[in-house]
């Protein structure tokens, strides 16, 4: 299974790249661990946030204390080595059943959206975003003990690469899950700017190989925005594919544009929805005292999952994550409304995007807050899935892409 997130956080203040802060090296316990929660304590009690949320304002003013301490360059800051960020974290599905009840789904397997919050959680103990992970195995056994380890990979002069892997404790030894990617960008206290990172230099071959990839990462993820069909017109192959798939629900019956005809075992892309909406309460805040991202990666997961399995008729398996972006920051006490549309299906394949927005209720702006990317596979060929309007074939084309792009890094 391929995951690949593209994360970008815009309210936070990374702990990397100070000066002054403690060791990065940690390796957390399983009573440390037991979950999201007790990370995000964790992360709270390094950077000096506050625990109580009706501290929080109080907690805002002080952050912009921190600005007169963010570097001018990035020369200023000291140069760091990788093993400096590790970190080793264990989750203890096989020895707590507490805790494992938290992780269950109600097929008796584990539950994918919670594994997300972990990774997010996890990830900023080591700096504060994700692009690439891959799935070694379709099973995560509920009852066995996990460990992740990760650390800095790369770094640019504002954003920061990071690389997490997934192991599970099966058989009398610990086997890889999943690896994953992630890439943040650093901003300051008063999320307003970027901020510099430290320098990071390679040890040795194989940190050189690491640190080249988080370049060709940057180079493709530069690449792919350029594409976006929101900036730019479908290439003459897809024009071509849009067209054919236009005349193949064209009414032979009439000489009329719009007189369509939804072929044979084929779905109309306006009834491929599931749409969701959660109000936004404090118990889900980051140590920023914004919704944490982790929470909204398994909300959009789940709703994704759900999505799909309506629409091929049976239990769908995750195949891939791919570009999660966050756009903006969502606040507390926000109403987030999340829309899910399957918009790709190839055989088996079901490509599903989903959509987050913040909702005011006393102007009713709505703004965009996320956009997530998931692949599922079912164990039997899936109705083709057909836009009507333009914006729909755009959603279509862009589902394309990315599933492709799901199979060539397979």
């Amino acid at each position: 299974m391929l995951l690949s997130f593209c994360l970008r956080s815009y309210d936070s203040h990374c702990t990397f790249c100070s000066e002054h802060r403690i060791s990065h090296t940690h390796t957390l316990r399983a009573d440390q661990l037991c979950g999201c929660f007790s990370v995000r304590n964790r992360l709270r009690e390094i950077v000096g946030a506050s625990t109580n949320w009706r501290d929080h304002q109080q907690a805002l003013a002080d952050r912009l204390s921190l600005s007169n301490q963010l570097a001018g360059s990035q020369d200023e800051l000291p140069v760091r080595r990788m093993k400096d960020s590790y970190i080793e974290a264990h989750l203890p599905l096989g020895t707590d059943p507490t805790l494992r009840e938290k992780y269950l789904n109600y097929l008796k397997g584990v539950r994918f959206g919670r594994i997300l919050e972990d990774l997010d959680s996890l990830l900023w103990l080591i700096s504060p975003v994700c692009d690439v992970t891959d799935m070694r195995k379709q099973i995560i056994h509920p009852d066995c003990d996990i460990k992740f380890t990760g650390h800095v990979t790369w770094v640019g002069k504002t954003s920061i690469e990071a690389k997490m892997h997934m192991s599970q404790y099966h058989g009398g030894a610990y086997t890889p899950v999943l690896d994953a990617t992630f890439v943040m960008v650093a901003r300051d206290p008063e999320n307003k700017r970027a901020a510099f990172v430290n320098p990071l230099k390679p040890e040795g071959i194989e940190e050189e190989k690491l640190f080249q990839q988080g370049e060709i990462n940057k180079t493709r993820r530069i690449e792919l925005s350029t594409a976006s069909l929101l900036k730019v017109a479908p290439t003459a192959e897809e024009r071509k594919i849009v067209h054919s798939l236009f005349l193949n629900t064209l009414d032979s019956k009439t000489v009329s544009f719009r007189s369509r005809v939804l072929p044979p075992n084929s779905v109309w892309m306006e009834d491929a929805k599931v749409k969701g909406l959660e109000i936004c309460h404090p118990q889900e805040r980051n140590i920023f005292n914004r919704i944490f991202g982790g929470f909204l990666m398994r909300k959009a997961y789940e709703l994704g999952w759900a999505n799909a399995c309506v629409y091929g008729g049976c239990r769908p398996n995750l195949v891939a994550v791919d570009d999660i972006l966050f756009r903006k920051p969502v606040e507390i006490g926000s109403l987030l409304l999340l829309s899910s549309q399957v918009c790709y299906t190839e055989g088996k394949y079901i490509q599903v995007r989903v959509h987050t927005e913040v909702l005011d209720p006393l102007t009713r702006q709505h703004n965009t807050t996320n956009v997530f990317h998931f692949t599922f596979v079912t164990d039997k060929d899936v109705p083709n899935i057909v836009p009507q309007s333009y914006g729909e074939s755009m959603l279509y084309l862009d589902g394309k892409r990315h599933f492709n792009q799901t199979l060539e890094s397979q």
